[in-house]
């Protein structure tokens, strides 16, 4: 078992761990409304008492929402076919994909990354060390420029390359948006083509998931229907809680750049453990090589982390598998129950869900739905 590094669990830069003191918003109904279940109390808790200015949850068959899509507007919050920056659980997509890879025998777990990416030549870390968040390359996004478009994944890893790593490969866990940089260049070398592309074909067209995509270079807004986003910009910290529904969402790339849905995004967490995406042997490996990475204010205690999936335990027994994300404007929770009777949730809020009572209560939404609602 891998020591845990919490130092490193923040899901972004330091800069973007900042949220915004929103005006408080009325709670919404959504389904069934009204703050009467347990699932409704949770995300009303998080607009009234944290200053959240909106809110969903998903599950395969209901919908509940709180506060407004957009501040001042008394807009409603958007519905299960809104927009949504996915952020960290595209690791979970890219995990997927280099899987693929590893089924087919183009690419093996013990490989070295320098076998596939020049810049690690003189390295020892692995596909597995990447995929498992236990390489110890220290984090790019800390250093990157949110307003150069143009930063090539060689210009990001250089980033990160010239700071000390965090420890030896395979001696630690620590979370690290460069792990999965490298791992899309990975996939680059060993495909020939895009990893955004290779994601479209292998994954997003055969499960239909239409409403997903990966922003192109130079766009900043949201496709479709969406709320807005509300926190502290990276670039000018100094200008305080503002409107972040612009992003450079190209930048985030393999580790992050995804945009989906709640609906899309359900069905890509009940397709992978179903067994439509890759062997079961496969979702066996990604889910059963884990460190321990709960009790560190991001990810409640028992958590622990596999190939670009984690494991949530569940109040009503057993664990969900998913992933969290978060960006400066807006964090997204949720995953699947494994087996016959499983449930799917997906739980996003409209600015980023602090540390501490926030953060729980976005995962006792998630819990709240995979506990107590019929599935």
């Amino acid at each position: 078992m891998n020591r845990r590094r919490t130092t490193a669990v923040a899901p972004l830069a330091a800069a973007a761990l900042l949220t915004v003191s929103a005006p408080v918003a009325a709670a919404g109904g959504g389904q069934p409304g009204g703050g009467t279940d347990s699932v409704q109390r949770q995300l009303d808790r998080l607009v009234g008492e944290h200053g959240v200015p909106g809110v969903l949850a998903r599950t395969e068959s209901r919908t509940w929402t709180a506060g407004t899509a957009e501040t001042g507007s008394g807009r409603p919050m958007v519905g299960a076919d809104g927009s949504v920056r996915v952020a960290g659980n595209t690791k979970s997509f890219t995990a997927v994909a280099v899987m693929r890879l590893v089924t087919e025998r183009q690419l093996g777990l013990t490989d070295r990354a320098g076998r596939y990416v020049p810049q690690l030549a003189d390295s020892r870390v692995t596909v597995r060390q990447l995929l498992n968040q236990t390489s110890g390359l220290p984090e790019h996004v800390a250093h990157m420029d949110w307003a150069d478009q143009d930063q090539t994944a060689e210009d990001l890893l250089a980033l990160a390359l010239a700071q000390e790593p965090a420890f030896e490969p395979g001696a630690e866990w620590g979370y690290s948006h460069t792990n999965y940089l490298v791992l899309g260049m990975i996939i680059e070398r060993v495909t020939g083509e895009d990893f955004r592309t290779y994601v479209e074909d292998t994954i997003l067209r055969p499960l239909h998931m239409d409403a997903t995509y990966w922003p192109e270079r130079g766009e900043l807004g949201l496709r479709g229907p969406h709320a807005h986003n509300y926190g502290v910009h990276p670039a000018d910290p100094e200008a305080g809680p503002t409107d972040l529904t612009d992003l450079p969402g190209h930048l985030f790339g393999a580790s992050g750049g995804l945009v989906s849905t709640p609906e899309d995004l359900n069905t890509f967490w009940r397709a992978l453990f179903d067994g439509r995406l890759l062997p079961r042997w496969a979702v066996w490996l990604m889910t059963h090589d884990t460190s321990a990475i709960g009790g560190d204010g991001m990810h409640p205690a028992g958590t622990r982390y596999g190939y670009g999936v984690a494991s949530f335990p569940l109040s009503c027994g057993g664990v969900y598998w998913g992933h969290g994300g978060d960006l400066p404007g807006d964090s997204v929770a949720g995953g699947h129950v494994p087996g016959p009777d499983g449930g799917t949730v997906t739980v996003y809020t409209t600015s980023m869900a602090m540390p501490g009572e926030a953060r729980d209560r976005l995962h006792a939404a998630a819990d709240a739905a995979l506990c107590t609602t019929p599935r």
